[in-house]
């Protein structure tokens, strides 16, 4: 028993694609007894038994493994005994990948191939972006990234129109960015970014501009200009502010005069001469009016009239001019 299969020891493939495990056979003269074809997952462990898959057997197919594993299981060959015992495995998930083994027994003869398969995830298609103004004479970065992918996964940058790239332009193909130093115009353009790994490849574009750098001298004229306009502002504010803090007294002086020049005067009396020296002379005298033409007294307690004789009490008479006795 030889077995004639050919192809690499390792298979990679896309999650969700399938897969065909080549196992193909040669029967020598010698070999005479019942065909037994077995397909089994190899154990990492040593020490562990192998997983048997699939097996053949008296022209009668065994599916052997779980439901995960045994999913989409099958020999590719409608009669396996024709010389190919391939297997077959149709949508594949990372739950697949493992080192398989085909035994093809005839007795005396048997042989035995092992195959590794490993089940990725393609490159998500990228997203590109630029960093940097896209100023003529400065630096600027393209970056691109795939957010799922197996890795490793590899980033190639190309102009896809506009002419060659750059010269002076360097990528690194892990982080996904190209770096162009001194842009400038000839370097805008369609660039194209795309990501690659073991199973697949998507692509992003992104078109470079070239923009002219700003007028520097406009730029700090405005600045100063800006500042001054606002100095003058702030002082104009503050300036505003102290006038109306001065004229605050005043106003509330010119108000307080203003109500005392409104309050009325209070009515002025007459003094006679007479009736000063005899309040001076006679401080515990008190004159009160009891009639137009007679007048009463108060001394040491009493009241007299001018026709009482009473010491300290002297007859006065009215003045009807000025309303009291003089």
């Amino acid at each position: 028993m030889q077995l004639t299969a050919t192809g690499p020891q390792t298979v990679q493939r896309a999650e969700g694609e399938s897969v065909t495990l080549g196992c193909t056979y040669t029967p020598s003269p010698s070999d005479t007894g019942e065909l037994d074809i077995e397909w089994s997952v190899v154990s990492p462990d040593t020490t562990q038994k192998d997983q048997l898959l699939m097996s053949y057997t008296s022209g009668t197919k065994y599916i052997h493994a779980d439901h995960a594993l045994a999913k989409g299981l099958d020999f590719s060959a409608g009669d396996p005994s024709m010389g190919d015992a391939s297997l077959s495995i149709a949508l594949l998930s990372p739950a697949h990948s493992a080192t398989y083994q085909c035994k093809v027994k005839k007795s005396p003869g048997v042989d035995m191939r092992k195959v590794s398969l490993v089940v990725m995830a393609k490159p998500s298609v990228p997203k590109c972006w630029v960093e940097g103004g896209e100023m003529v004479g400065e630096a600027v970065s393209l970056h691109c990234k795939s957010a799922q992918g197996s890795t490793p996964l590899k980033y190639m940058w190309r102009r896809e129109r506009g002419g060659p790239m750059p010269s002076a332009a360097t990528q690194n193909s892990v982080t996904g960015e190209l770096v162009i130093s001194n842009h400038s115009q000839s370097f805008a353009g369609i660039y194209l970014c795309e990501a690659t790994n073991a199973v697949g490849a998507e692509q992003c574009r992104i078109n470079l501009r070239a923009n002219k750098p700003p007028n520097r001298a406009a730029v700090i004229v405005g600045t100063v200009v800006g500042s001054l306009l606002l100095i003058i502002l702030l002082l104009l504010f503050i300036w505003l502010l102290l006038c109306k803090l001065s004229d605050r007294p005043r106003y509330e002086k010119e108000v307080s005069n203003e109500i005392r020049e409104d309050a009325p005067a209070p009515e002025s009396r007459p003094i006679s001469r007479g009736g000063s020296r005899s309040a001076s002379q006679h401080p515990e005298v008190t004159y009160s009016q009891v009639g137009k033409s007679e007048l009463s007294c108060f001394h040491e307690g009493r009241i007299y009239t001018p026709s009482t004789n009473s010491p300290g009490c002297t007859p006065v008479k009215y003045d009807s001019k000025f309303g009291y006795a003089v």
